[in-house]
């Protein structure tokens, strides 16, 4: 079986077209690669970019959503397969549990909600999948400069930052995940 990519981002497309771009190239990506797209199974914002596009061309896709979200988010319900959970904690673990590598595009508090707990279970030593930052338009570099911060500050050891890859477009995250899956 190919690889599963996971990709956390923005229920709403943003103010910025570059954000909705990065988000039709990166599911178009996922399908060149032969690679599974899992992702929050929303038909709305950059969601539902990444996996039109991942789905025109070719990709298989499985889209995790919780019960109460399905009319919100609008789910998506021509994927490959659908999964349905009763929390966002089941949401992220089953997105989590079926993907090979993590990438974040823009995106809000839950973007941002699904970054941290796989960042912190990456420190904690449960996984060692890679995690990308596509940072479109700059957009990440206040995290990045946060994550700075809370190394800076003793609150995580300096390792924290080589778990995060931010990568600055497509091709760059093409190679990283790549090199990353190997």
């Amino acid at each position: 079986m190919s690889a599963s990519i996971c990709v956390f981002c923005g229920a709403r497309p943003g103010t910025n077209p570059a954000f909705t771009t990065a988000a039709q190239a990166t599911g178009a990506m996922i399908a060149a690669n032969g690679w599974r797209l899992v992702y929050g199974a929303g038909d709305t914002g950059l969601m539902g970019e990444v996996a039109r596009a991942a789905q025109t061309a070719g990709a298989r896709t499985l889209g995790v959503m919780p019960t109460h979200l399905v009319k919100r988010e609008i789910a998506k319900r021509d994927l490959d397969q659908l999964v349905l959970t009763e929390t966002m904690h089941e949401r992220k673990k089953v997105m989590f549990m079926n993907s090979d590598a993590i990438v974040v595009l823009p995106g809000g508090g839950g973007s941002l909600d699904e970054f941290f707990e796989v960042l912190t279970w990456r420190q904690l030593g449960m996984h060692a999948k890679p995690i990308f930052l596509l940072d479109v338009a700059g957009y990440w570099q206040p995290l990045v400069t946060l994550l700075d911060h809370v190394v800076d500050q003793g609150f995580a050891d300096a390792s924290m930052r080589g778990f995060v890859e931010v990568v600055p477009d497509i091709d760059t995250l093409t190679k990283a995940l790549k090199t990353g899956l190997n």
